[in-house]
């Protein structure tokens, strides 16, 4: 126990950068995978496919496979971007498919004598969603759209194979050093991760109770 308490600043290190990159990462999955949503419900075909494709290819890829493009395929490209940056494009082009299939569950559950109701008023397809559909989709699916940021949050630790020093790299830094004290460690940094997961599942489980009032 006191190398826990001895490492406490270590931990909290970590803590704050897996915090920054499950916030960061999640915002911008959540932004992209609105728009795949938007796309995956236009009547445009070719974005209807480019949605579909998108979910389709990344969904079935494995992160730390996206994770070792960005890594290492983007600087080949002359693209340069730090480690913390490149894990967040990885957490966020992954995830935005998932945010992507929440919300398009949302926006197939508005009835469609509303889209049409808006149509007869002269409203276009995106002031349709902007205005009707998507205020009344998200809110329908804020509790799938949070296990998705729960996943979001432990998929972050595969981050700590790609330089970026966050709470799973603290631990096993620690761990090396500290080998007698390996599962107080380890009971630490799972600790940290249920600061983060815990409260997440409690929101998702009354925001899903107030919906289901409101119905």
């Amino acid at each position: 126990m006191n190398a826990v308490i001895e490492n406490l600043p270590l931990f909290w290190e970590g803590f704050q950068r897996t915090l920054a990159l499950t916030v960061v990462s999640s915002v911008l999955a959540l932004m992209l995978g609105t728009v795949l949503a938007t796309f995956r419900v236009s009547p445009v075909p070719t974005l209807r496919a480019a949605g579909t494709g998108y979910v389709e290819t990344v969904r079935n890829t494995p992160l730390t496979l996206v994770f070792f493009f960005v890594v290492f395929v983007l600087p080949q490209l002359d693209i340069g971007l730090s480690y913390f940056t490149s894990a967040v494009i990885a957490l966020s082009v992954y995830h935005a498919a998932f945010f992507c299939e929440a919300v398009r569950s949302g926006i197939n559950s508005v009835s469609a004598g509303q889209l049409e109701a808006a149509r007869s008023i002269g409203l276009t397809f995106g002031q349709s969603l902007n205005l009707i559909v998507l205020p009344q989709a998200f809110r329908t699916v804020i509790p799938p759209l949070i296990n998705v940021v729960i996943a979001l949050t432990k998929n972050t630790s595969i981050a700590s194979a790609f330089g970026v020093v966050e709470l799973t790299s603290v631990t096993f830094r620690l761990v090396n050093l500290n080998g007698n004290a390996a599962i107080p460690l380890m009971l630490a940094s799972a600790a940290f991760y249920l600061v983060i997961t815990v409260p997440a599942g409690r929101l998702a489980g009354v925001v899903e109770r107030r919906v289901a009032i409101a119905r």
